[in-house]
């Protein structure tokens, strides 16, 4: 956890890589999962120096949680594609729907 961090966000951490790890994910990925979950709540709160625009605007964690146990997960959203691959340098992203540009990432990981 980032230094300053409430003790609220210390325990939302501690249940998030608990949860995960009771799914059967490694240490690595449940802290992973945790950080990035606890970071993201930081910046919708307005608790950190800098928030993408993704951690702002895209829905709650606990929202895409539950739109996730109910159908399924579904990946990554649009939104945080396109910022994959705008980081990636893919060119023609913006023309891009989902599906492409989960195919273009593909492409660049091979």
């Amino acid at each position: 956890m980032p230094r300053g961090s409430s003790s609220k966000r210390e325990r939302q951490y501690e249940h998030i890589r608990e949860s995960a790890l009771e799914r059967g994910e490694s240490t690595r990925r449940a802290e992973e999962i945790a950080a990035r979950t606890v970071n993201k709540e930081r910046a919708r709160a307005g608790e950190s120096q800098e928030a993408s625009r993704t951690s702002i605007q895209d829905m709650s964690s606990g929202e895409r949680g539950g739109r996730r146990s109910h159908s399924g997960a579904q990946g990554p959203t649009y939104d945080q594609l396109y910022e994959e691959a705008r980081q990636r340098g893919i060119h023609g992203r913006s023309d891009m729907n989902k599906e492409q540009l989960r195919h273009a990432l593909d492409e660049k990981k091979s």
